[in-house]
């Protein structure tokens, strides 16, 4: 999740939360008052019932006129039974009906002469009062239609605003967040659009005292530097590997020359031909070093062109076969390959052809007869390579670092080497979206899979 839609998803639940909160504090509220206003409404009608007693002289005679003329003056659906000391109804405004009474709730007036039960349907107020020396038991029900109706349209209310202004916090959260963030999407897309040739191309700053301003030149000052220390890199690999080939090429003629035209010992030969193998490797890793310093893995899709896979092995054996006469190899392509099969790949020719030569080499180095057998497998969607040779292994552990600049195995002893040509085949095949892996089949063989993806 993007994190503009978080911040309006956590605002939009925060104020989801609070607003649910207070309107659930509002209804709680008004329900508190509606019942306390209604418990009021019954107090009244009890001193306004007692008040009738004390003033009656005849209260059986006089009860059913004054409680029909004022029925509904204080309370809706009222019902009033009035019971005297010895607990016999003297009057009821309950008319054509059965009248019953509960009478555990007259005992429990002796004890708190109030009661008032308020969950009920309809709540009932009763109380003993003692009015010109004679005991009453005056019991009282009703129902809060009014505010029943009006808490029931609150509520109704309150859910319908809830889910009104919820989607309303949702929908201005989401634009209020985006319009605030739009500094960073638009931050986001030109960084996006920056590679290693563009790096010195700035970043929109709209606003340079706000964060995302302050970020902005941040990073167009991080890229300016970096860009400078890229291109002396850069700069450095081309011109050292390019005046180095020259006194390089000259070395390895006079010493072809020296080989041939004068006649050595055969200690003398031998360290000469060591020395012109030794100019070769270095020739070879300078020729990578600066084929690379031309090349990214963005500014190499640029020089793509279709390659064949089994031309490039056989111009990687041409040029090992030179400085290794006695190197030999054995070329086959897999029964289960498509019939359709063509073997190419998108790539840099020069570049791969760096790749098998280094592993080759390393075939005529480490193997016990100097020899490589080559498989190469096409499917629909990959293309294998194996290299197999005879030698000794690789320990597991040192596998991991087999890729490593610099890595030498246990099994590279007395053998030259800079440690870079395992490195080099690793990154060329990264820049081709390619894959590469060792194993070992037995104690003797060694096992180089090299995989492209089409």
């Amino acid at each position: 999740m993007s994190l503009k839609r978080r911040i309006a998803l956590s605002l939009s639940i925060a104020f989801s939360l609070i607003f649910g909160i207070m309107m659930f504090v509002v209804y709680i509220s008004f329900n508190d008052f509606r019942r306390d206003e209604f418990k009021e409404r019954f107090q009244k009608r009890l001193v306004f019932t007692v008040n009738f007693i004390e003033k009656s002289r005849d209260f059986e005679k006089e009860a059913p006129i004054f409680f029909d003329e004022n029925s509904d003056n204080v309370l809706l659906n009222e019902n009033i039974m009035i019971f005297n000391a010895e607990k016999q109804l003297v009057y009821s405004t309950l008319k054509d009906k059965k009248i019953t009474w509960d009478e555990t709730l007259l005992s429990r007036l002796d004890k708190e002469k109030t009661v008032y039960i308020e969950h009920s349907a309809p709540e009932i107020y009763a109380a003993l009062r003692n009015i010109n020396g004679d005991n009453y038991y005056i019991l009282t029900s009703a129902q809060d239609v009014t505010g029943e109706s009006k808490l029931d349209f609150l509520k109704y209310m309150l859910i319908f605003s809830y889910v009104v202004s919820i989607l309303l916090i949702w929908f201005f959260s989401y634009y209020i967040v985006s319009k605030f963030l739009e500094p960073l999407e638009i931050l986001k897309s030109d960084i996006s659009e920056i590679s290693v040739h563009r790096l010195t191309t700035p970043v929109v700053v709209k606003n340079p005292k706000d964060e995302i301003g302050v970020l902005a030149t941040s990073f167009n000052l991080m890229t300016n530097r970096l860009n400078d220390v890229f291109q002396s890199q850069k700069d450095f690999n081309s011109s050292a590997a390019h005046e180095m080939r020259t006194p390089l090429t000259r070395m390895a003629f006079q010493l072809e020359n020296l080989i041939q035209l004068e006649n050595h010992s055969l200690k003398t030969k031998a360290t000469l031909q060591q020395m012109l193998l030794d100019v070769h490797q270095l020739s070879d890793l300078t020729i990578s070093l600066l084929l690379l310093s031309k090349f990214d893995k963005e500014g190499i899709a640029t020089v793509y062109e279709e390659v064949r896979i089994d031309e490039v092995v056989f111009d990687a054996f041409e040029s090992v076969h030179r400085n290794f006469p006695d190197f030999k190899m054995d070329f086959q392509i897999d029964e289960e390959s498509s019939d359709d099969a063509i073997l190419t790949v998108k790539g840099v020719k020069s570049l791969l052809e760096i790749t098998f030569v280094n592993l080759f080499k390393n075939a005529a180095l480490y193997s016990y007869d100097q020899e490589v057998d080559i498989s190469i497998k096409e499917t629909e969607f990959r293309i294998i390579v194996n290299v197999f040779s005879k030698g000794t292994i690789i320990p597991i552990s040192e596998r991991e670092k087999l890729f490593e600049a610099f890595m030498r195995g246990s099994n590279s002893q007395n053998k030259s080497g800079s440690g870079l040509g395992l490195r080099i085949v690793k990154r060329i095949l990264e820049y081709h979206k390619a894959e590469i892996s060792y194993n070992s089949l037995s104690d003797h063989e060694n096992l180089f899979t090299v995989i492209f993806n089409k």
